[in-house]
């Protein structure tokens, strides 16, 4: 056949060399390790091929061995339990990043502690410049006040340690803050400032404002605080937020989480945002939900919903609104009395004739609605307006399914009337709940709802999980720390970590199993804002956005969730973060 006798090896080295110039090999592999892909199809893994961001292969050493090539890298997992990375399900994102320049007040004990660290900021802080911070929880201090007005402190330790400057410390929920008589001056606050609706100025017995502002009353002082900062340089303003941005980014880097839900961004940062993950500036994928009033998001929704912009970076195809406030600030909007205030049955914080406005423009323009509901008549509230606007077109025999693919979402979702459960699964609400809030709430849950309520409803994840509803899970960050394993430990225990009452349980008969919670921390969050095709779980030709831990979360003790470390955190197939390089 071949007359030449060279013309054989010829052939050979040939076709060898067509086969390797074809060959595709990985850019990474990460092998030799405990892998829990959150894939039914394949749920355990020994190592994993990345190629150009994407999973490429998931199986054992030797079959992922075989897309080697010179130049691929090689991790070695040391058997360490690795999994997709977190998905942070509700948090602020901008909000997180502030919290990480202001004074942040999440780990103090008590009043005194705040009051010391803003007299500590006095020193340095110029005559009228506000001095700001969030993170305060009367509930939770070692040290109890000797003036209080419901469990809240007098504004007066604050007003003498800055006298000069007007102080302005929001509370850890978002939902009220408390300021100092300069701010309150600045505002005009006086006995015959009116409460505005779906809010309350906190006063003493004969009606002077102690200096808490509970949900929209907030906006008195937040308004003069606005005006503050348009007299300073808007260049100045804008690289505080760009900061802001790069050290949330950092923080969500070193804990694990390579997807990030925000609960309420403005037209401006929505835009930001869009343009940074085009420059490909974003270091983390980012899902956003715009917040605006409906009269400005009638006019200003050309060009949503925005998905997948550079390259699967930022998306923004939902809008945001509430029902109601926090329970901790007696701001959650019940179907009956406070337990520990009662004829008091909490704040409807934006009105009902608004939210379906919102809700309408939301549907009309192929949008999820996300809606802050905590309380169980804000539940039942925003039940009853989703299954108003979705079924009046739909024919009997798919009754409920266009409300269930629209994956419309209850923020927060946290009390719920028992009879209100079934409702979730059956119309596909999704209940974007947030784990650490139980355990951190649960000092004062009780107290708030009575025994028996807050038993029935408050957290209620294994009778919703149950009842075949989706949950999704999150920190709500800066209102928690936005640490994932802090709040997976919360969702299987229900137990608090804090020392002041470690081991402390909420009703441990609601916890999710181990595997229900990584489900709800990612590929449920995944789902949740209509992403779970390409991430969510290690499967393949999904996005390599991989988490590698130094406990298996799966199988280790429940003390040991809480030593966890992240060693690694991958975006896209690119380390973002390794626990090496921070040592």
């Amino acid at each position: 056949m071949f007359k030449h006798p060279l013309l054989p090896l010829f052939f050979c080295l040939t076709i060898i060399s067509c086969h390797n110039k074809t060959q595709e090999f990985a850019d990474t592999i990460l092998t030799n390790g405990n892998i829990y892909t959150v894939d039914p199809e394949q749920p355990i893994a020994q190592a994993l091929a990345i190629k150009d961001g994407l999973i490429k292969a998931v199986g054992t050493n030797e079959e992922v061995e075989k897309l080697r090539g010179e130049t691929t890298e090689v991790i070695d997992l040391n058997g360490q339990f690795t999994m997709p990375g977190f998905i942070e399900g509700h948090g602020h994102f901008s909000g997180l990043g502030y919290s990480l320049i202001d004074l942040n007040f999440l780990k103090s004990k008590n009043w005194n502690e705040i009051v010391a660290a803003v007299a500590e900021k006095a020193k340095t802080a110029k005559p009228g410049e506000w001095i700001i911070g969030r993170g305060w929880h009367q509930e939770k201090w070692d040290e109890s006040l000797e003036r209080h007005v419901h469990g809240y402190p007098y504004h007066d330790h604050l007003s003498e340690v800055a006298p000069n400057n007007p102080v302005m410390l929001r509370h850890a929920s978002g939902h009220g803050l408390i300021a100092n008589e300069t701010a309150m001056k600045l505002a005009g606050i006086s006995k015959e400032t009116p409460d505005p609706s779906g809010g309350h100025i906190v006063r003493d017995a004969s009606g002077e404002a102690i200096g808490v502002f509970e949900e929209r009353a907030m906006s008195i002082i937040n308004r003069i605080h606005n005006e503050y900062l348009e007299t300073l340089n808007p260049e100045d303003r804008l690289a505080r937020w760009y900061e802001a941005i790069d050290l949330a980014t950092k923080e969500c880097h070193a804990k694990g989480i390579t997807s990030f839900q925000d609960a309420g961004s403005s037209f401006a940062e929505i835009d930001r945002y869009e343009k940074m993950a085009e420059e490909g500036k974003l270091g983390l994928r980012l899902w956003a939900m715009v917040r605006q009033p409906s009269d400005e998001l009638r006019d200003n929704l050309d060009g949503f919903p925005i998905i997948d912009a550079g390259n699967r970076y930022f998306t923004c195809r939902a809008i945001k609104t509430a029902f109601d406030g926090a329970l901790g600030s007696f701001g959650a909007w019940l179907l009956e009395d406070y337990n520990d205030q009662p004829g008091f049955q909490g704040q409807n914080t934006v009105l009902i004739e608004e939210v379906k406005a919102i809700a309408t423009l939301a549907r009309d323009r192929d949008m999820q609605l996300c809606v802050h509901t905590i309380g169980d008549r804000a539940n039942r509230e925003l039940l009853d307006l989703m299954e108003e606007l979705t079924n009046g077109n739909q024919k009997p025999k798919t009754k409920n399914q266009k409300l269930k693919d629209l994956r419309w979402r209850s923020e927060h979702a946290q009390h719920i009337d028992p009879q209100d459960i079934p409702r979730f699964a059956s119309l596909g609400v999704i209940a974007a709940m947030q784990g650490i809030h139980c355990t951190s709430d649960a000092p004062f849950v009780v107290k708030r709802l009575g025994e028996e309520r807050a038993r029935e409803g408050a957290y209620p994840w294994r009778s919703l999980l149950d009842a075949g509803a989706v949950v999704a899970n999150g920190t709500d960050a800066p209102v928690e720390d936005v640490s994932a394993i802090e709040c997976y430990f919360a969702s299987v225990t229900r137990r608090r970590h804090q020392p002041k009452d470690f081991g402390l349980e909420l009703f441990p008969e609601q916890s999710m199993t181990r595997e229900e919670a990584i489900h709800s921390y990612t590929l449920a969050n995944a789902y949740a804002a209509f992403e779970e095709d390409w991430k969510g779980s290690l499967s393949l030709g999904k996005e390599a956005d991989i988490v590698v831990l130094s406990n298996d979360l799966i199988n280790c003790e429940d003390e040991e969730i809480l030593e966890t470390e992240v060693v690694l955190t991958m975006v896209g197939g690119e380390v973002k973060y390794s626990m090496k390089n921070e040592e």
